[in-house]
C-alpha cells in the first residue's frame, strides 16, 4: 500500500500532462502512485497516459469510456487508489521538488491527520510566479492537529481539492465524492473540512498552479458557469443534514455571497443575455440561506446590496459610476503630480544658484534601498574622521528606519531632497543617483560600486541582450561623466572599471569600506548575530547566496534548500540568501533560515561558517574572513553565453568546486570544502582580489577626499599580518569579548550580488 495516490485527472492538456507527470514521478519521496485518468480526451492525452504507464510501474491509466468531467474523473481516480493518502493534481498543475516529501513529514509531525492542508503559487505564462495571497492563515505556529473551529480562517483559502492531502480512509468513511458540473471542488472542500476531526497545515508551496493564457475552463464563456448555485446547494443540504453543523451557515452564506459576485463581475465567463438572469438567481440563493442576523462585513456592504437587490442595471449603472469616478481621480492626480513636478523643477533651479556647502555630503545606496554597502561604511567614517561635515541619507519610506541616528534622512522627489543635491559638496552612491541631477562646480562625486567585477558589466554588456535588458548604456555614460572618484578592491576591479566605464575620474585603489567590519568584529559579535538569527550553537551554518541568471525570466533558487539540508545531515543549517530577483526558499523550517530580507549582508557573512554561491561577487568579500567558500556552477556554459564573465572561476577557484548537487554533497560529507586543498585554493584567491581590505579602508577614503591627505595615508596591512573575525566554528571556547563599535546602522544586501 503506497503512501499517497496521485490523482490526476486530463482532458485537453496534452500541451501541459508531461510536466505534471514527471513533476510526480521526479519527487524525491517514491512511496506513491500516479492514478492518470483520460477523461476520454480527444487529444493525445490517452497515449501520453500510456507512455508513461510502460515506463514507470507507478502510473496507473484509467481511461473511460465517456467525458464526465473534472468531478467524475477524480471520482474514477479515487475509485482505483490504495494509497493512505490521497492528493489531488489537475493535469496542466505541477507538484514543487520534494513537496510529498515535506507533506510526509508534516502527516507525521502532526499525528497522521484527516486532512493535511499546503500552499500553493500561481505560475503565469509570462513566467512570473505569486503565491497564495492568504499563506498566513497556513502557518504551523500553535497546536497541531485542529479543528476547523480552532481555525476558521482556514476557509479564506482558495476552496479546492488541489491543495490538500486527505487521509482515504477519512474520505470513504464520510462518502465523500465529487459532483458533475463546474465548481465541482465548491461541496467537496467545505464539507471535508467542515467534518474533518483533525487538520493540520504545512507553510510550504506545494503545487505551482498555472495560469494558462487560453483554455481555462472558469474562462470559458457559457451557461455551465450557472452550475455555481447547484454546488451551493449541495453544501447547504449537507449542512442542513448534520446540526452540528449548523454553526457554519453564516461563514458558507458570505463565501457563497463572495463566490456569486465574482462569478457575476469576471466578463468572461457569462453569455452576454444571461447576466441578469444570473443576478436573479443569485438573488434568491442570497435570500433562501440567508441565516437570521447574519451581519455583512462593512468592506461587502455594496457588493451584498447589489445581489439582494437583484438589480442587472442598478449594477451596471454603479460600475459605470465607480469606473468613472476612478479615471476623474487619476486625472486629477496626474494633473497635481504635473504642478508639484513643475514646482519642485523651479526650485532645484533656484537652489543651484546658491552657493556649494563644503560641510554637507549626501549618500544613497541602490536608488534608496537603505543605508548599508559602501556608502553606508563610508558615512559613518565620515562622521567619525571629518565630524564638521554633516551627513543625509537618501532613502525610500520603507527604508528609512535604517538610517541610523545623527543621519539626516531625505526622501526622494522632495524639496529638501532637491535642496541637499543642488548644495552639497559631496555626493556619494554606489549605482547611480538621480537622472535629473546636474552636477554644479564644487562639487565631488564618489562612486562606490558595489562589488569586485566577474560578470560581464558596463559597455561590455553591449551586444548581451539578455544581461543588458533595460540597460540605457547612454544614460549610464552621462551619469560615469559625472564622477570623480571610483573606487576600487583590486587591481582587476581597476583595470575592469577604467575600460567599461570610461571616463576622466580617479580611481582610489584602497579597498571597500564595506568590509572593514570583516577586520573589526570580534567573536563575541559573531555569537551575538547568531543568535539573533536562531542558529544552533553547534550547527555549521552555510550562507548559500545564489546570484540572477539573465537568461531566465523565472528565478527559481537552482538549488532546493530542504533537499539539500536532507542530503547533508543534521548538523548543518541553511541561510538561505535570494537574489532580488529570485524568490525565497519554498518554505523554512528549524534547519532553513530564509534571511533575503536581512539589512546587511555583511551581518550574515560574519554569522556564517561557510559560504555556498556561484556567480555571486560575494565571494570577493566573503574571502577577506578566509573562510571556506563552496562553488555550485551547474549552468556555467548557459551563464557564460548569456552574460559572460572576465575569467574562468575554474582557473582560480576561491574554494571546491561542485558542477552538480551530487558533486556538492560530495564535498560536504567528504569534508573536501575546509580541507588543505580548498585552503590553498582560497590563499590564492585572497593573494589575487583582497590585497586592500584590512580594515581601514573607508578611513582612507574620507582622508583623501574630504581631508586632502593624499600623502600620509594609513599603510596597508599584508595579508599575513591581518586577523579576521574566525567562524563560530573554529572560534576558541572563550574568546575575548571586545565590542565593535556599532557601525553605523544596519548595512543592506548590494544589487551586485
Amino acid at each position: 500500500m503506497p503512501r499517497f495516490s496521485v490523482i490526476v485527472p486530463a482532458y485537453q492538456v496534452q500541451a501541459y500532462l508531461h510536466a505534471c507527470l514527471d513533476s510526480v514521478l521526479a519527487q524525491s519521496y517514491p512511496d506513491l502512485e500516479l492514478v492518470v485518468v483520460d477523461d476520454c480526451s480527444p487529444d493525445a492525452c490517452g497515449a501520453v497516459i500510456d507512455e508513461y504507464a510502460a515506463r514507470d510501474a507507478r502510473v496507473r491509466p484509467v481511461h473511460l469510456p465517456e467525458n464526465r468531467g473534472l468531478g467524475g474523473a477524480r471520482n474514477a481516480g479515487m475509485e482505483c487508489a490504495k494509497g493512505d493518502y490521497l492528493v489531488f493534481l489537475d493535469g496542466d498543475d505541477t507538484l514543487t521538488p520534494d513537496a510529498l516529501g515535506s507533506i510526509a513529514d508534516r502527516i507525521a509531525e502532526t499525528g497522521e491527520p484527516d486532512v493535511l492542508v499546503y500552499d500553493y503559487a500561481r505560475t503565469y505564462w509570462t513566467g512570473e510566479t505569486a503565491r497564495n495571497r492568504a499563506a498566513a492563515e497556513l502557518t504551523e505556529d500553535g497546536p497541531a492537529p485542529f479543528r476547523l473551529a480552532d481555525r476558521p480562517g482556514l476557509l479564506n483559502v482558495l476552496m479546492v481539492a488541489w491543495n490538500k492531502a486527505c487521509r482515504r480512509e477519512f474520505v470513504e468513511a464520510a462518502g465523500f465524492s465529487f459532483p458533475p458540473g463546474y465548481y465541482e471542488d465548491t461541496p467537496w472542500t467545505f464539507p471535508v473540512l467542515m467534518s474533518a476531526r483533525s487538520i493540520a497545515t504545512l507553510d510550504r508551496v506545494c503545487v505551482h498552479y498555472r495560469q494558462r493564457r487560453a483554455g481555462n475552463i472558469l474562462s470559458t464563456t457559457s451557461r455551465r458557469h450557472f452550475d455555481v448555485f447547484e454546488q451551493y446547494d449541495r453544501v447547504f443540504a449537507y449542512v442542513a443534514e448534520r446540526p452540528r453543523l449548523a454553526r457554519w451557515q453564516p461563514v458558507l452564506w458570505l463565501r457563497m455571497v463572495d463566490h456569486l459576485a465574482t462569478v457575476y463581475g469576471r466578463r468572461d465567463r457569462l453569455p452576454r443575455g444571461a447576466r441578469a438572469e444570473f443576478l436573479r438567481r443569485a438573488r434568491a440563493h442570497y435570500r433562501r440561506y440567508r441565516p437570521a442576523g447574519a451581519p455583512v462585513p462593512p468592506g461587502s456592504r455594496l457588493r451584498h446590496t447589489l445581489i439582494r437587490l437583484g438589480a442587472h442595471r442598478t449594477w451596471r449603472t454603479l460600475r459605470a459610476a465607480a469606473a468613472l469616478l476612478r479615471r476623474a481621480r487619476g486625472l486629477a492626480a496626474g494633473l497635481l503630480k504635473s504642478v508639484r513636478t513643475g514646482v519642485l523643477r523651479l526650485h532645484y533651479r533656484v537652489q543651484r544658484c546658491l552657493p556649494v556647502r563644503a560641510d554637507r555630503a549626501v549618500f544613497a545606496a541602490y536608488d534608496g534601498r537603505g543605508h548599508g554597502c559602501n556608502p553606508g561604511a563610508l558615512e559613518a567614517a565620515f562622521r567619525a574622521y571629518a565630524p564638521h561635515v554633516r551627513t543625509a541619507w537618501i532613502a525610500r519610506p520603507e527604508h528609512r528606519h535604517t538610517v541610523p541616528p545623527g543621519t539626516r534622512r531625505l526622501r526622494p522627489g522632495t524639496a529638501a531632497y532637491w535642496t541637499a543635491l543642488a548644495r552639497a559638496k559631496y555626493l556619494i552612491d554606489n549605482s547611480a543617483l538621480d537622472p535629473r541631477l546636474v552636477k554644479r562646480r564644487g562639487q565631488v562625486r564618489v562612486q562606490t560600486r558595489h562589488g569586485t567585477p566577474l560578470k560581464r558589466t558596463g559597455l561590455d554588456l553591449h551586444g548581451r541582450p539578455a544581461a543588458a535588458r533595460g540597460t540605457d548604456l547612454a544614460a549610464f555614460l552621462a551619469d560615469v561623466d559625472t564622477w570623480d572618484y571610483v573606487l576600487s578592491a583590486n587591481r582587476h576591479s581597476t583595470l575592469v572599471w577604467e575600460r567599461v566605464c570610461p571616463g576622466r575620474y580617479t580611481t582610489l585603489e584602497y579597498g571597500y569600506p564595506r568590509n572593514d567590519v570583516f577586520q573589526k568584529a570580534t567573536s563575541a559579535d559573531v555569537s551575538r548575530l547568531r543568535e539573533r538569527l536562531g542558529v544552533p550553537a553547534d550547527a555549521v551554518a552555510i550562507l548559500y547566496a545564489p546570484t540572477r541568471r539573465d537568461y531566465r525570466r523565472a528565478q527559481p533558487l537552482p538549488l532546493d534548500p530542504q533537499r539539500l539540508l536532507r542530503r547533508l545531515g543534521p548538523q548543518f543549517v541553511l541561510l538561505v540568501r535570494a537574489h532580488p530577483g529570485h524568490p525565497g526558499p519554498p518554505a523554512e523550517g528549524e534547519r532553513v533560515i530564509d534571511v533575503s530580507g536581512h539589512p546587511s549582508v555583511e551581518s550574515l557573512c560574519l554569522a556564517s561558517d561557510v559560504l555556498l554561491t556561484d556567480y555571486s561577487s560575494i565571494m570577493f568579500d566573503y574571502a577577506n574572513l578566509d573562510r571556506p567558500i563552496v562553488l555550485h556552477a551547474d549552468d556555467q556554459e548557459a551563464f557564460e553565453a548569456a552574460r559572460g564573465s572576465y575569467f574562468d572561476l575554474r582557473s582560480c577557484p576561491p574554494g571546491a568546486m561542485a558542477r552538480g548537487e551530487d558533486e556538492l554533497v560530495d564535498i560536504f560529507a567528504s569534508g573536501h570544502w575546509r580541507g588543505s586543498r580548498s585552503a590553498q585554493l582560497r590563499a590564492a584567491f585572497r593573494e589575487r582580489f583582497c590585497p586592500y581590505d584590512d580594515g581601514r579602508a573607508a578611513e582612507r577614503v574620507v582622508r583623501h577626499v574630504v581631508l586632502g591627505e593624499s600623502a600620509g595615508l594609513p599603510r596597508i596591512t599584508p595579508l599575513a599580518h591581518r586577523h579576521p573575525v574566525p567562524s563560530a566554528s573554529s572560534a576558541p571556547a572563550h574568546s575575548p569579548s571586545v565590542t565593535l563599535p556599532q557601525p553605523y546602522g544596519p548595512l543592506t544586501v548590494t544589487e551586485g550580488r
